[in-house]
């Protein structure tokens, strides 16, 4: 990628004016009107983006369902060889694409290029389909007659990302490209240059116009408006579970493909014979990395009683070493949450916590972070919480994290069931029994075993259970290539002659539709 400006800069002279992406041409919104993105960490505008009308949101549905037959009869190795040259446009790119993901979410510039590797990985996944796409065949299921299956794309794919991975889950639109797909892009509000910069990528290596569209903004209309468009074929999203439910009962009312990964109230489970300075350091990383804005965080600390003090005080000590600052500084290790809104609505649970009792071990609200007074910052919070408060019942998309003492695994296991939630649970134990007991009974969609942050690598499946994922097929891996492709059987014969000799040939068996035997 060229350091030559992607957008145009007319709105205002030191941010960047993103635009809609439609039919192969980066263009403004039809309502001519934008709505600032926020750098959280010094409060600046840091870009501006289009709010768009329903009508930009047709004419980009429109340009992917006529894209659709011609990208859908491109040859699929031609489809993989433009994946491969976007994977290593991607690779060229990692500075610039880090940059953009620091400056609108707020995560060290570590963590974006942490991002960027599973990113990578996504794409190299899809350049698989050669593979994953093959169909089954079987000869002779009858006299001269065959049967096989084939894999077909569906058509036009909306792709709904949330704001704390912009790289990772906008790109899950390289599975629905891969396989013939066409589709239309989404980007969360807070957070849409990275997915600018990564579709403008896509962009360079020749992806024909209508293939992939961007459209910003709109608010919920938006979102809504396309979800339930007649000529999208199914929906991919990512965000809260009130959302997610909102988006697959729309989406499945249309008679929709829908894979909905809503939100996560995740536990871990500290045993006594845990290794406890390995168990803290992985712990707080998963708690509190990438500003604990991602559905893997460890939200819910559990600890058996008898290492349970041990614990509670290295786990707050080494807490209070993170350095708060901006994501750009390398010697940040906690930026900003993402918005001054997301800041409020953690201080108003931190404050509910404590009127419903909760013990605040660790304040982190209003910490002073020296050269950015108007940066949405939130230090390392926990509390002594108990279950059916507020705090420990719902997910805190930040740094605010709950402990609670423990009898066993038993009572452990129980607590973890009784969330709504069915995301992620992880276990500290060098006990094979513990660990195994541990995985088998816990109702989530995956577990850890001393891994805080048991994220599945691309080839892999992911997703929750309960109000942590609605649909039938997981993202990625071979899950993915299930839900952007619908299996086609053909039962074939051939009326010509066979060669056998007539006589044989009158012997053999005759389709009969009626009674659907042979």
């Amino acid at each position: 990628m060229t350091d030559a400006p992607l957008f145009s800069n007319d709105s205002r002279p030191s941010a960047i004016t993103l635009s809609n992406y439609i039919d192969g041409s980066w263009v403004p919104p039809s309502s001519g009107t934008y709505s600032d993105v926020i750098n959280p960490a010094t409060g600046e505008v840091y870009a501006v983006c289009p709010n768009s009308s329903l009508a930009d949101a047709d004419a980009a549905v429109a340009s992917a369902k006529a894209a659709f037959w011609s990208w859908r009869s491109t040859p699929l190795p031609e489809r993989v060889t433009m994946m491969f040259e976007f994977r290593q446009k991607m690779i060229d790119a990692t500075d610039q694409l880090a940059e953009a993901i620091t400056k609108e979410h707020g995560k060290t510039l570590r963590e974006a290029k942490d991002e960027l590797v599973r990113t990578l990985q996504y794409v190299e996944d899809a350049c698989t389909v050669t593979q994953t796409m093959k169909g089954s065949f079987t000869g002779d299921i009858a006299h001269g007659v065959d049967e096989y299956t084939i894999r077909e794309p569906l058509g036009v794919f909306l792709v709904l990302p949330p704001f704390n991975f912009p790289a990772m889950i906008s790109t899950y639109f390289v599975w629905a490209v891969a396989c013939g797909n066409t589709t239309v892009i989404k980007p969360s509000s807070p957070c849409p240059v990275t997915t600018h910069l990564i579709v403008k990528l896509a962009e360079e290596c020749g992806f024909p116009p209508g293939v992939i569209n961007i459209v910003n903004g709109g608010g919920g209309a938006i979102g809504d408006h396309l979800v339930t468009h007649p000529d999208v074929a199914g929906v991919s999203f990512v965000g809260s579970s009130k959302v997610g439910l909102h988006i697959y009962a729309a989406a499945c009312a249309k008679g929709k493909r829908a894979q909905v990964q809503g939100g996560a109230k995740n536990h871990v489970l500290v045993m006594d014979d845990a290794v406890m300075d390995d168990s803290v350091k992985n712990v707080v990383s998963s708690c509190f990395g990438h500003v604990g804005e991602r559905c893997f965080a460890v939200s819910n600390i559990l600890v058996v009683e008898s290492i349970y003090d041990e614990f509670k005080e290295r786990f707050i000590a080494a807490a209070k070493q993170l350095r708060l600052g901006d994501g750009m500084d390398p010697a940040t290790t906690l930026g900003p949450v993402v918005s001054t809104k997301a800041l409020n609505a953690l201080h108003g649970m931190i404050e509910r916590a404590v009127d419903e009792g909760a013990t605040l071990l660790l304040d982190g609200r209003n910490p002073q972070v020296e050269g950015l007074p108007n940066g949405a910052f939130l230090g390392p919070t926990i509390l002594e919480a108990q279950l059916g408060m507020h705090i420990w019942e719902e997910e805190a998309f930040g740094p605010v994290r709950c402990l609670m003492k423990v009898k066993d695994l038993g009572e452990a296991v129980e607590i973890v069931n009784q969330s709504p939630y069915g995301h992620t649970a992880v276990i500290y134990t060098e006990n094979g029994s513990y660990a195994r007991s541990f995985a088998n009974r816990v109702n989530t969609g995956q577990v850890g075993i001393n891994i805080g942050t048991p994220a599945p690598i691309a080839f892999y499946p992911v997703g929750g259970r309960k109000l942590s994922f609605f649909g039938s097929t997981r993202g990625r891996a071979a899950d993915a290539i299930d839900f952007y492709t619908d299996k086609k059987v053909v039962v074939s014969r051939w009326l010509n002659k066979s060669g056998l000799g007539a006589e044989a040939e009158a012997e053999a068996p005759v389709w009969s539709p009626a009674a659907g035997l042979w």
